[in-house]
This record gives C-alpha cells, structure tokens and sequence, in this order.
C-alpha cells in the first residue's frame, strides 16, 4: 500500500508540474506578422493593416497615431520619437522626429537671475513643451517606406477616437491618478475627467477633439498638423499660458533620416538609434564590454553577473552625459564610444570591487586614438520587413496641458535637456555642455529601439519606455535571449536592475535580488538602491529556422502581442 501511495504522490507531482509549466503564458506567435505594443486595441489595428496587404512600415504609423487614442500617457501626436527599420531589401535606416526647442530659447532659459536652476519650469507646464515631432515623423515614414494612403493607416485611430472605447481598469486608473494635475488645465480636465468626476473601469472613452485633429490630418497630411487650423491652436494655447511655440517653429519642424549606430556581439549585428539618442551607443558600449566575459546559465541572477553589469553601466553613463547631444549641433564621438579597443579598455578596469561613481569620470576623447513615459512598439511583416519604434512625450501624460480644441497632450520633453551642467532632471541624468539648450535643437534621448540581425536577417525587435532605464531594459532583454537562451516572453518577464553612474546605487526590482545577493554585492562595493518597476518591454522573436514569429508584451504593463 505504501509503494501505491508513494507512486500514486509522484505521478500526482508529475502531473501537476506539468500542468503548472504549461500554465506559464508563452509568447504568442505568428507566421504572417506580429505586432507588440503597449495597447491591445492599438496592436489589432497593426495587425488588421498587416492582414489587408500592408508592409511593417504601415502597421507601424497606423499603430503610432493608435496609440495616441488608446494610450494617452505616453502614445502621442504631441511628443516626438524614433524609428528603427530593416527592409527585406537590405536597407536600414532610422528616422529621427524627436522634439525640438522652440526658436526663442536659450541656454539660460531655466535659471533664475541668480544663475540657479528652476526644474519646475523645464519639467511641467508649457514651457516644458518641445516642438512636436510625432506627426511630421510617422508621414515621412509612410511617404517613404510604406505601401498605403494615409487615409488607410489613419482611418482607424479617427473611428476609435470618435466611437470610442471602453476604458480597461489600469487606464482608467491611470486617468483617475493624475486628476488632480489635469485640474490645472480646464482642456485637460474636460478630456480626462467625466464631467468633473473620475472616469471608471468599463466607462466608454470618446475624444471628438482629437478624432477631428486626426481627421484634418488625414485630409491635408504633414500641413494639416504644422500649419493652419491645429497649429493656431497650439500657439493660442502657448500665448494663453506663456509658452514659447511659434507659427515658425511649427511650420519649419522637419524629421531627419539618420545612419543607424550598428555593432557587434557574439556574431550578432546590433542596430540601434543613433544620437540625439543616447541608446544605440550605450547599448553597443556595454556589450562590447561584457563580450569580453563568458555567461553561462547558472550566472543568471548571480551578485557576480550583476556586479559586471553594473561597472559597465557605470562607465557607458557616465560617458553619455558628457558626449551625447544633437549631432546637428555637437560632434559626437560615436566611433570612439563604440569601438572594441575602448571597450576592452573599461573591461580592465573592473576588478571583483565596485568603483564608486565619483571616481569614474567620462572619457577624455582626446586621450583616445580616434572619434519615466515612453512607450514602444515592435512590427514585423510577412516580407521580413522590421520596425522598432519608440515614442515619447516624456512624463505620463506629459505636460498634463491638452491643446484646447484639438484634443491631445503636448510634451514636456525641454526637461531632458541639460538646465545646467551637473543638475539631474526627473529621470535623475546628468549632462553638459553637449546637451544644453539651444534654439531649434533636438534634447537627448534614452529610447533605444533595437533591432537585432542574425545572418543578415532580423532575429529580435526590440525597445521599452522607461526613461533613463530604457537602455538597462533592452540590454538585459537581449543578454537573456542571446546569452542565457531564454524564449523571449521569459527574457522579457524576469527581474531587471538598473544603475546609471549617478545616483552611484543598483535599482532592482521587487523580488529582484535576494538577500544572499544583496550582501554579496554591499561586500563588493556596491549601493543597494530603490525597489521599482523597471520598462514595460514589447518585443519580437523570429524563428529563421521555422519562419515563425513569437511577440512579447511586458507583464508590468497591459499591452498585447497580436500575431497572424
């Protein structure tokens, strides 16, 4: 009898292991397409482009305008982002339609008269406001790249926005959260609010304003948005509240098709955002340093894995707040940054002990022999056409301002440029020089949409929001995949850390970091910091050997992977 029980138990422990495996979500998969963002209803319009013929290309500004229906915290038409693409032909390029400042600022548009910073004003309200890129950006891809009419990639996003949609529990929350921010703005509150009381869960959301916005431009394209009825609207809400867009500004605001910044690792071609993106090198900077290291599996996780990790972050950061700016504005040193002489250089310098941040300075390039709202979106097509694109309006919600009449929120992305060399802005980054403001120039960036080549051909694409975590994120998504051969909705799920050179600490995330590590890594030097959420990647897998694609939307937010 008890050999019964005993073989009874282990069938009964079989059985239920099993069906707890086959329980864990999996990445959704496809053969035709994919799209991954952060919005269910967002990613079905990607899809439903991609199933009436439409290339990568398209999906992409269809699910790009989407997003600034179904996800207004960070999807935007007020905001600015960038676009990394790899066409079955061969070509790869990126397109930069980040915000600019408007004509009259200045470098000491965020001091008072005694010289000291005044973050609120850089960080809130309209004249944390850059000049608007998404539009101008999203029709240049399209024009371009894509396959179909405006007016098709459009369409959907007007019908959502004028039918509207019922309010999942999470956005209406988020909606609910910020209330008290959009009451400063009477065009704000009448959008967000129900008749000045919360939206809730189940409530059905229509914005008539911004369907009519995205209506004209539909109708008169790039002009629609930058000239005429919509960009008088803007300016009136500027001059009501003291802000600083212009006619001009609105009317001269061009996107600029830039070089990808490509590198190399483990016989993988990385291909990222180049500046004013600071992503693309700081990813290839941090890889190429730990290329130098060997993983194995039962490192994952491990204080010596995330002590490694760390002091390359450290030097790739501090780098980045001296080096990276606009390049219309300031020669970056992009070739010397990247390069695997200069990588192994910094792998030298760690040792088993953690160096503080204050004794790690940015590199002296002379010295060389040469040169937190965000949101992405991932789309591949059944030609093998690849689109990573990441867009912002910096803060949740951005600048909490609607424009009154045309129903969507401008960006406070002013607050990611460098006030005064040496003072953090609200993702806690320092910078210089480089970065300063200036008329007409485009603030840094920490977006890193990524798009991973094996053989040639598309292998990962990938990008998180997050601001300065964005490119932590990423890396540790594609070192889970590459080094550690993880599927990748397993690489996206697990526990990250952060560290970004100053503040000198390792963010982690909740259940993160057990203690054991923890008293490893204070052993070796380290700071224990801040639990918190780190990126809300969505991300695609593609299996060259079967043609099958696998999507991953992050399970700290409430996005979805729709594939065909």
């Amino acid at each position: 009898m008890q050999t019964f029980f005993r073989s009874y138990t282990i069938l009964l422990v079989i059985f239920l292991t099993s069906f707890i495996n086959s329980q864990v979500p999996g990445p959704m998969a496809g053969k035709n397409g994919m799209v991954v963002s952060a919005s269910e209803l967002a990613s079905q319009v990607g899809i439903d482009i991609l199933k009436k013929g439409g290339n990568a290309v398209d999906a992409s500004v269809a699910v790009g305008f989407a997003l600034a229906v179904t996800y207004p915290a960070a999807g935007n038409i007020g905001g600015g982002g960038f676009m990394v693409l790899r066409l079955n032909d061969g070509t790869t390029t990126s397109i930069d339609y980040r915000e600019k400042a408007p004509s009259s600022t200045h470098p000491d548009v965020y001091l008072n008269e005694s010289g000291n910073p005044l973050p609120e004003k850089s960080a809130a309200g309209v004249t944390s406001a850059g000049v608007p890129g998404s539009v101008a950006g999203l029709i240049y891809a399209l024009e371009k790249y894509g396959s179909m009419s405006l007016e098709e990639v459009i369409q959907p996003s007007i019908d959502l926005a004028l039918n509207g949609f019922k309010l999942e529990y999470r956005l209406a929350g988020s909606f609910k959260s910020t209330l008290e921010s959009f009451k400063k703005y009477e065009s704000s509150f009448k959008i967000f609010s129900k008749n000045g009381e919360p939206f809730e869960a189940g409530d059905h959301f229509i914005q008539e304003d911004l369907g009519r916005t995205l209506g004209i431009i539909m109708q008169k394209g790039k002009d629609g948005f930058y000239k005429g009825e919509i960009a008088e609207l803007i300016v009136k809400q500027m001059t009501e509240l003291d802000g600083w867009i212009t006619l001009d500004d609105l009317a001269n605001y061009e996107p600029v098709e830039r070089e990808p910044v490509f590198g190399a690792y483990r016989g993988y071609e990385i291909m990222s955002m180049g500046p004013p993106s600071a992503g693309g090198i700081l990813l290839v900077q941090v890889l190429n340093i730990l290329e130098n290291l060997t993983f194995e599996r039962k490192d994952w996780g491990s204080s010596s894995y995330i002590h490694n990790l760390t002091e390359a972050l450290k030097y790739a950061y501090a780098d980045r707040s001296k080096h990276i700016g606009d390049p219309d504005f300031h020669k970056v040193p992009k070739d010397k940054l990247i390069s695997k002489d200069y990588a192994f250089e910094i792998f030298n310098r760690i040792s088993d002990k953690a160096v503080p941040s204050e004794l790690i300075t940015p590199v002296d390039i002379s010295s060389l022999n040469e040169s937190e709202e965000t949101t992405h979106y991932s789309v591949i097509d059944k030609f093998g056409n690849a689109v990573s694109t990441t867009t912002t309006i910096n803060s949740g919600f951005g600048s909490k301002i609607v424009v009154d009449g045309a129903g969507f929120l401008l960006n406070n992305e002013m607050d990611d440029f460098s006030i005064q060399p040496g003072i953090p802005n609200q993702f806690g980054l320092t910078g210089g020089e480089a970065n300063k403001v200036e008329p007409n120039k485009r603030m840094v960036s920490s977006m890193t949409p990524t798009i991973i080549l094996k053989d040639g051909k598309p292998f990962l694409v990938v990008g998180s929001p997050g601001g300065s975590t964005i490119m932590t994120v990423v890396l540790q998504v594609v070192l889970n995949v590459l080094d550690f051969d993880m599927n990748i909705q397993r690489a996206n799920d697990v526990f990250r850390i952060h560290h970004q050179w100053l503040p000198d600490r390792i963010d982690y995330e909740p259940f993160g970091l057990s203690e054991d590590v923890k008293n490893n890594l204070i052993d070796r030097g380290h700071n224990i910091g801040t639990e918190r959420t780190l990126g809300r990647m969505d991300a695609i897998f593609v299996d060259q050997q079967n043609g099958v694609y696998y999507g991953a939307t992050d399970k700290r937010g409430y996005g979805a992977a729709i594939g065909y």
